[in-house]
């Protein structure tokens, strides 16, 4: 009969360890769940993932289930870093690996491309998959209402581009995406869909979306993954004197800071209109849209550091037209003031600490380079607060 009391200890021990002390796959803290097939520690949101591959995995909580002492010892000779060594041999550097907040398809595929599929082993080249032309058929909201259709899209990196075609059979592309300024990430709450995928690339001026799913998590991942191979050839093509390290954030990235607030017009005494705000700290951009599936921007402000007159702080509403919202915020740029109005304190808070983020931090050579339209003269107060497209 095993020891409880003594197996109990030896587990704790165990996850208390460097390495055993986040989770094997998303770096959560504190696991408290672990495959005793595969001999690593997860947390709880992975441990309903690793139940799905009962073939590869079988997962007890170190709390609350029975441990044999063979299972005990397993755990003992095995542990994350072990695992990690070999399931996690050969990650190309484009791989996205996915985090403790990062949607659910991200990391079941991350899973079983570890696990199940061994992608990562070296028994085989699964790199080549996303390294060659991708062609899948995707669902994609239409520009001008909530409808989605099947679309064609075809990723080539023989001249980085993305294509989407309308009619399955057609050669001739809706429209061709460079990868210069492509960027894709998870929207499954936004989208209303598990699989949901933004893709969002600059045209002339206007930062446009493509609203996309497949029903598939693998189809959908693995065309994720390689957009990213795709972008960060394209980088090392235009970039081949920095490293890849310095590379791997600009592939794909997050919003630092996206949701609703009120705005109001240059003059500030025009009626304050709610809008969808995403902010960025790759390009140093606040854009924003009527909803958040708006196809096409309505227009942007760069932000630059304090050395170059930008700040931000509490504002506060008095004199001010309309708005429900009373919590203010106040951004400075050479060109004029922005006040914007949030719900609650909790999104005031929010992103006056985005903005801080992205005032604190310093310019890139290519921020310098971006045309004036884009910094100094603030084309977002001369395309947007004109009232024209308010």
């Amino acid at each position: 009969m095993a020891n409880l009391e003594r197996n109990n200890k030896i587990l704790f021990d165990l996850v208390r360890q460097p390495g055993n002390n986040v989770c094997a796959d998303c770096g959560a803290p504190d696991p408290d769940w672990a495959s005793y097939t595969l001999g690593i520690f997860v947390c709880l949101n992975c441990s309903g993932i690793h139940r799905n591959l009962p073939a590869v995995s079988r997962v007890k909580s170190i709390r609350l289930d029975h441990w044999e002492d063979s299972l005990v010892e397993f755990m003992r000779e095995r542990g994350n870093s072990k695992a990690r060594a070999f399931f996690e041999k050969c990650v190309p550097t484009f791989i996205y690996r996915p985090q403790q907040n990062d949607c659910t398809v991200l990391k079941d595929q991350w899973i079983r491309a570890k696990y199940e599929r061994r992608e990562f082993t070296g028994e085989s080249n699964h790199q080549q998959v996303y390294c060659s032309g991708h062609y899948v058929t995707l669902w994609k909201k239409s520009k001008d209402n909530k409808q989605f259709f099947k679309r064609r899209f075809l990723l080539s990196r023989k001249d980085f581009t993305l294509r989407y075609f309308i009619k399955g059979d057609s050669k001739v592309p809706k429209t061709v995406i460079s990868m210069k300024d492509l960027n894709a990430v998870f929207q499954p709450e936004k989208i209303s869909h598990a699989h949901g995928l933004q893709i969002s690339y600059l045209h002339g001026e206007q930062m446009r979306n493509l609203f996309v799913y497949h029903e598939d998590g693998y189809v959908i991942v693995s065309l994720f993954s390689a957009i990213r191979a795709t972008r960060l050839a394209y980088l090392q093509k235009k970039h081949p004197a920095l490293h890849v390290d310095d590379l791997l954030p600009q592939i794909t990235w997050q919003c630092l800071k996206e949701g609703y607030m009120e705005k109001t017009g240059p003059t500030q005494r025009e009626p304050f209109k709610k809008r969808w705000f995403t902010l960025c700290s790759v390009n140093r951009k606040l854009i924003y849209y009527k909803t958040p599936l708006d196809a096409v921007e309505l227009g942007a402000v760069f932000i630059g550091t304090e050395n170059h007159e930008y700040s931000v702080s509490e504002s506060t509403s008095k004199g001010m037209r309309g708005g429900r919202w009373q919590c203010g915020i106040r951004l400075q740029t050479p060109a004029r003031q922005f006040v914007f109005k949030c719900e609650q304190e909790q999104d005031q808070r929010e992103w006056l600490e985005a903005f801080r983020k992205i005032i604190a931090q310093p310019m890139t050579s290519e921020d310098y380079m971006k045309p004036a339209g884009e910094g100094g003269n603030d084309w977002f107060c001369l395309l947007v607060c004109s009232g024209l497209r308010c």
